[in-house]
């Protein structure tokens, strides 16, 4: 017997969802990650390792303890980030010179040099994701996600 042919969709499933903000939000942010996160991968990193090398580049040197609670990872993925970047020969971690009993990591030549790359990748893929946006209207846009989001900029 054959199947009976099903009603057509008149709309998008979920209307209400999607008229949220905060369901637009969630989409455009996934969509942002997607592009940042591809981006990074075609330099070889994960958006944790450009996270933290970025951290390193801007405090360094810093405690391993202060970095984790700088950029909000929890301790032992931190090791795990560190490990991989050390490896990679992209940090060094040595005993901190104000407390030798903590690590103290800094970027190294090569780090520095890929965190660069990185960010340009990252620029490049934002650009991306807000091309369907004027220039006026990119800096409302930032401005208006910095008053929604609770930081300062």
């Amino acid at each position: 017997m054959a199947e009976a042919p099903r009603p057509a969709l008149r709309t998008a499933p979920l209307p209400e969802i999607r008229s949220l903000p905060s369901w637009l939000l969630g989409r455009a942010a996934a969509r942002g990650r997607a592009l940042v996160a591809d981006a990074l991968a075609a330099e070889g990193l994960k958006m944790w390792h450009h996270v933290v090398l970025s951290a390193v580049r801007d405090l360094a040197p810093v405690a391993q303890a202060d970095l984790g609670r700088g950029v909000g990872l929890d301790p032992k993925d931190l090791v795990g980030v560190l490990n991989d970047l050390q490896s990679a020969g992209l940090v060094v971690r040595e005993p901190d010179a104000k407390d030798r009993r903590k690590n103290a990591v800094s970027l190294t030549t090569e780090g520095a040099r890929l965190l660069k790359r990185c960010e340009k990748a990252a620029r490049a893929a934002n650009e991306e994701l807000l091309a369907p946006l004027s220039a006026a209207e990119r800096d409302q846009f930032m401005g208006l996600l910095i008053r929604i989001s609770g930081t300062d900029g």
